[in-house]
């Protein structure tokens, strides 16, 4: 069996056979450039959105929104605040550039479960955004960074 090429994904557009596409399209086989990549993607999209979206507003926004935030497990509003401000944004950043990624998506997967049943609840609502968000926590949790990440470049 020949060695898969790194332009693995490029072939499927390349050969206009059609049989070709199809078998290309339902296979499970990837090669490991795809996986990277898509990984980069996952997790360059994640934290731009929670710091762009919300973790961003609420640090420059802190004074004023610090007081009327949950009081999550009665740690005191500022202190929910601050945490997770602290996921949002210096989590979120650190999934973008891939460095403590496995330890950064933890308070990313607890934050955003807790909006989803304390703050948000119900599923098809305004809800479904954290729950999303800590699916694809997760899923970098389980399955690391990938080698375009500094924690890639670190473990080599």
């Amino acid at each position: 069996m020949p060695e898969e090429k790194s332009y693995y994904f490029a072939q499927i557009f390349v050969n206009s056979n059609p049989i070709f596409f199809m078998k290309k399209l339902i296979s499970v086989k990837y090669s490991h450039l795809a996986f990277n990549t898509g990984m980069l993607v996952i997790r360059a999209a994640l934290g731009a959105a929670l710091m762009a979206n919300h973790g961003y507003v609420k640090l420059t926004n802190f004074s004023e929104r610090k007081d009327n935030f949950m009081n999550f497990l009665n740690m005191g509003s500022t202190v929910s605040f601050t945490l997770i401000t602290f996921a949002e944004f210096f989590c979120a950043f650190l999934l973008i550039i891939g460095m403590f990624t496995r330890l950064a998506a933890i308070p990313v997967i607890i934050g955003m479960l807790t909006a989803f049943i304390l703050a948000h609840g119900a599923v098809f609502a305004e809800g479904e955004t954290p729950l999303v968000y800590a699916c694809i926590a997760f899923l970098i949790l389980l399955v690391g960074p990938g080698k375009f990440s500094i924690d890639g470049a670190l473990s080599k």
